[in-house]
This record gives C-alpha cells, structure tokens and sequence, in this order.
C-alpha cells in the first residue's frame, strides 16, 4: 500500500453517530495477542497497513511460535504482533505495549507483565473457561480477582458476538469464530479512527476465491467497529495525527520484501539475469516467495532440494555471465561455506543473504539473533575472505542489496548479506525511490584475448589494478577458453599450482582485494557538537533501540554519541580514529559480544560489551539505563572528538 507523505486523513467508511471524547496522542504502541490460529499475524498487518496509508511513521514486531500448530490455549502457542505509530520519526516497535489485545487467557498470562501500569486490556472473555485458566496455571479468573486492579479492563465477548453478527451467513460456529480477529481489528479500528476501506478491499481480495469467506470477515469487521461505536463501555476515542516525513510516496514494507526488491534492483542495474538458488528456512523463507512473483524482471527462482544445492546453482549461474544469489538463516551458511569458499577461490560474484535467527543447530527458528558475524567472518576453511555487510532496518534491506551487489560485481567476490529476524519480520514506511537515482551496476565482460604475453590466449586471473578483480569471461564466448575450480590457480594463467610462492602471492592477493573494497566513511550522531564523552555502536537491528536509547539519555542532559556499522569487512577507513577520540565506547549486541571482540583485536580499543541472547530485540529503556550508568562512571581523558 502506498501513500503520499502525511496520509490525507482519510475519514472512515463507516460513519460515526455517538459522541466521544477524543483523546489527541503523539504515539501508540498495540499488541495484539492470541493462539498461533488466532489470526494475529494478520490482524497487526492490516492495523499496520491502515497506519501507513494514513501517514504515520510506524515500526513493528511479530512474535510467533516455531511450531506450525503448537498446543491450543497455551504459552507456547501464544502468537502476538505489537506495532508502534506515531506523528513522528520513530525507531522502535515499541517497548512496552500502551494497548494489549488478549483474545485468550494464554495471551494475557505471557503478555501482562509487558504492559506498564494503567495500561490497557481489551479480552476476549468468551474463552476464559475453567478449563483455559487451568491450562496457563491460572487458579482463579484474573478477571474477577485483583490480578489485572493496575490496569484499564475492558472486558468483550468477541467469539460469541462474531457469531452472533454472522449469525445469517450460512456459516457453521467454528468458521464464524475464526473472524473474532478482524472484530478485534474493527473495534481498535474505531478506537483510533483508522480507515476501513483498505482493510475491506484487501479482504475481498484475499478471498476472491471464496466469497462468503470474504463478506464474513467483512461483516465480523464491521460489527467491531460498531460494538465500539454503540457500547457505553468506550467512553475515549483516540487519534494520532500524521507524521512529518520528507515528500515522496511511501508504503509499508518488511526487511525481507525490501530484500527481495533490492535484488530485483539490481538485476535491473546491472543489466543482468538474476537467479536465486536457495532452500526454504525461517526466516528467510519469504525472499523466495516474493522473488517468484517477478519473472518478469528476468529472476528466476529455483528451490533446490537442500542447501547446497541451492548455492551452487547460483554459482553456476554466476559462472554462466548472471547474477547469482543465495539466501538462508544461520543453519544453512553452515552448510554452504564450502561453496562459499569455492566463490572465494574462483573469484566469481555472489551474493549470500544470511537472515538471522537463535541458534546453534536448529535453535529459536522464529526468534531474532545477530550470532552469525564470526561465522560470516571466519566460517570456511582455510584464509577465505569475503565482504560482510548488514542493513539497520527493514527499509535499508533494498539499500544494502544493491551495496552487496556492487562489491559482489566490482570486485568479483562473494559477499555476505547478514539480515536478522527482526529485521526480515519487522516493517516500517519504505520511501520508494526514483529508479534514476540507484547505483549503475552495468558489468564489462571480458570480450577478447588479455595474455599479457603476445600468445593470444585468455588468462582468467588477469586483475584490474585499481579492484584487484579479475576479469569476468562468460562460457562459450569465441577464443577465451578458460576453466575454473577449486584447486590454487597459477596467478594470472590459471593454471592448477601447487607452487608455495605462488600460493602465498595468491592468498595475499585475495585478502588484499577484499581489504582494499570502497566503503563509505563511519558516521556520528551527535547533537552536542563533540562534548559527548560516550560513543554507543552498533550494527543491525540494534541501530533503532541505540537511537531510541540516545534519545532518552540526552533528554536527561547527557551528551552521547551514536555510530552504525553498515559495512563490517572490510570496516570503514576512519572507525579506528573514531573509537579512539571517545572515552568510552559501549557496543549492544545480540550476541556473546562478537562485534566487540574484532574491534578489540584490530584496534586496540577497550569495549564495553552489553549482550543479550534472549530472542527479541533489545529495549530502548534497557539500553538507556546502560548508557547512562557508563556516562556517569567513566573519567575524563580530555580526548579530541572527532565528528563526521
């Protein structure tokens, strides 16, 4: 869905008849909460579709289980979706939800502890049997007892008065049930003066093939708006006004759909034929699902029958003249190193998409993580360099998967693209860009013989002097026979050698070409103009919860400075510099500290490491607290501040 910047305030298509207070706030965050069949997924998607087309800025987070149905009315099956909008630029999903949508007791056991004090409960008390309480350890009904005094109850019957509103479809009572969800949505809807029409046309079309589906949900939808509108229990309506964003059109995208366009970019850019070799894993799974829908913008997609199959169809595809591209979570660079060293050994682009997730082994397959960077890093045998890069947000992924593509084509290397699960599930505004503005990624094949010795043959490790990349011959051109391989080739000719300085040479040569890769200069946040003492760094999906957190620490009067790692091999020219002109230098990761330990080993640097392996992204408020307990303990070294 797209919009133009500052929405149009687009009034609701059902109209309101009773008079409420209506309650101007800046921002909200929601979650809505309920069993893995609940719809939860959906019902925050489209809330989140509405926002954007109104024109907030806006951030979100799905959390659901691993397992495709885990038990019902469980904690483990809980699935929740919690979205943050705002009439501002905003960084984060949100930390703790203003509005809980529980539509079970299991919703509300594993989700109350989040909200703050008089926050609001909107439950759905048709499934809080004896039966559902005793399966969340629940001895008495939260609802009658103290347990929820601290916080704004509302109390809905949604099941039963879905039913009831569909009483006349024809629909059996466990089909009419499954449309609480979009009640739900109706009600918060009418509760934050959201438009309908979006949520109805995409009803429509999501179920063009089962119209009494459609009109069903439609009507469920509906009566949520109107419960909310004629009931006394409301006495507030809430509205959050557009945001401030710079001109342009914009739509709701997620990191993985940004993926998927930025390849798709880059196919265009470059002129060439894109295929994506890959294996279906969480969660990077939906970057083959949206690049199979763009045949016509020359990509094809092939799911192979495991993960090395995958990548090395997209080798041979980049040995073939196109663009090869491989995607998959931590588990399944595991098992691609050994192609991937092979693409570092023949020294053909590609591009490898590693979506993070918790591990080892199989791990939190739904669950965020940024444990990957040393496998990126060091994960294949022997001294393999590649190119790591990681984008900061949902929107970024197309930006960094053009980036990927660059060095990948410029410099004839592999190169490791390390989104995560909070990323790839998360969305925000996309500001789509115009086409003439994107990076030209056009590619010179080699076209003729390059001996440097008069004999007109073609040697394949002829570098460019400036890139230290080789030339790129596509099979089957006239007079550049040529073969490649995974055993050491003979500089220049390559020729098959075994020869100990020529191995030696050959190594340093390809550690030199990905050193050597250009990369834009580290940038620093800071509003106080250099007083700032502490430097917070990150790299992906912590750059919101660091911003988020610097925000707050300078509202307290405590200058801070803010700096992101886009590029993480080779690293920027000037971060050395940068790290050393701060008194402190504190880096979050979602990790056991994998970004600080490099920094240590090549800079020298002291680190203040903060970790956390807990499958969800860091907290703004858990971060200011860290920042602001090392601004007040560190000691003055009157170090010059360097500002880019």
């Amino acid at each position: 869905m797209s919009t133009s910047t500052g929405g149009n305030g687009e009034k609701s298509a059902l109209s309101a008849t009773r008079s409420t207070e209506i309650s101007r706030l800046d921002r909200v965050v929601i979650r809505f909460a309920g069993d893995s069949g609940d719809g939860m997924q959906l019902t925050g998607d489209r809330f989140t579709s509405e926002a954007a087309a109104f024109g907030n800025d806006l951030a979100t987070l799905p959390n659901f289980p691993a397992e495709i149905r885990a038990p019902q009315g469980t904690i483990p099956g809980v699935s929740s979706f919690q979205v943050h909008f705002a009439d501002y630029d905003i960084l984060t999903p949100g930390d703790r939800p203003d509005v809980l949508v529980a539509m079970n007791p299991a919703a509300l056991k594993a989700n109350i502890g989040d909200v703050p004090q008089g926050g609001m409960v909107i439950v759905n008390t048709d499934e809080f049997t004896k039966r559902n309480l005793a399966k969340v350890g629940y001895e008495s009904d939260p609802l009658t007892d103290d347990t929820l005094s601290a916080f704004e109850v509302y109390e809905v019957a949604m099941s039963s008065l879905t039913q009831g509103a569909l009483a006349d479809t024809g629909l059996g009572k466990k089909d009419a049930e499954r449309c609480k969800n979009m009640f739900a949505l109706g009600l918060l809807s009418w509760m934050y003066h959201r438009p309908t029409e979006g949520t109805e046309a995409f009803l429509r079309d999501k179920f063009a093939t089962k119209p009494q589906i459609a009109e069903a949900n439609i009507l469920a939808f509906r009566a949520g708006w109107n419960y909310g509108e004629t009931t006394e229990a409301f006495k507030t309506t809430y509205e959050v006004a557009p945001a401030k964003l710079p001109k342009g059109t914009y739509r709701q995208i997620t990191g993985n759909t940004a993926l998927a366009y930025g390849i798709v970019a880059a196919g265009q850019r470059s002129g060439l034929q894109v295929l994506l070799g890959t294996y279906p894993i969480t969660p990077a799974s939906d970057i083959l699902h949206e690049l199979s829908k763009h045949k016509n913008f020359g990509v094809i997609t092939f799911q192979a029958e495991d993960e090395i199959a995958g990548i090395g169809a997209a080798l041979g595809a980049s040995y073939g003249g196109a663009l090869g591209v491989t995607s998959t979570s931590g588990p399944g660079i595991a098992l691609k190193s050994e192609t991937i060293g092979l693409g570092v050994m023949i020294e053909l682009p590609l591009v490898v998409i590693d979506v993070q997730r918790g591990g080892p082994s199989t791990g939190l397959p739904t669950k965020t993580e940024q444990a990957d960077l040393l496998q990126a890093m060091y994960g294949r045998n022997s001294e393999s360099p590649v190119p790591v890069v990681a984008p900061c947000s949902p929107a970024d992924c197309f930006d960094i998967a053009l980036e990927a593509t660059r060095i990948a084509l410029t410099y004839r290397t592999p190169v490791l693209l390390l989104s995560d699960g909070a990323i790839a599930n998360g969305s925000e505004p996309w500001l789509i860009p115009d086409v003439e503005t994107l990076p030209n990624l056009r590619v010179e094949f080699a076209s003729e013989p390059n001996a440097p010795d008069g004999s007109g043959e073609f040697w394949p490790y002829v570098r460019d002097p400036k890139t230290l990349a080789r030339e790129w011959a596509v099979p089957g051109t006239p007079g550049l026979q040529h073969r490649v391989g995974g055993l050491e080739k003979a500089d220049g000719k390559g020729n098959i050698s075994y020869d100990p300085d020529n191995h030696d040479k050959m190594v340093r040569l390809r550690q030199a070409k990905v050193d050597g890769i250009d990369v834009p200069d580290v940038e620093v946040d800071d509003p106080s103009g250099g007083q700032a003492r502490v430097l917070a760094l990150g790299w992906g999906s912590t750059y919101g919860p660091i911003g988020a957190a610097c925000r707050r620490v300078r509202r307290k009067g405590i200058p801070i400075a803010q700096a992101h790692l886009r590029h993480l091999n080779p690293f920027p020219a000037n971060l050395g510099e940068v790290l050393r002109s701060y008194d402190a230098v504190v880096v979050p990761e979602m990790n056991m500290g994998q970004l600080a330990s490099l920094l240590r080993a090549k800079y020298l640097v002291d680190i203040h490491s903060y970790t956390k392996i807990a499958g969800l992204p860091f907290k703004a408020e858990e971060l200011e607290h860290v920042f602001t307990d090392i601004a007040e303990r560190i000691p003055h070294t009157n170090k010059e501040v360097v500002v880019k």
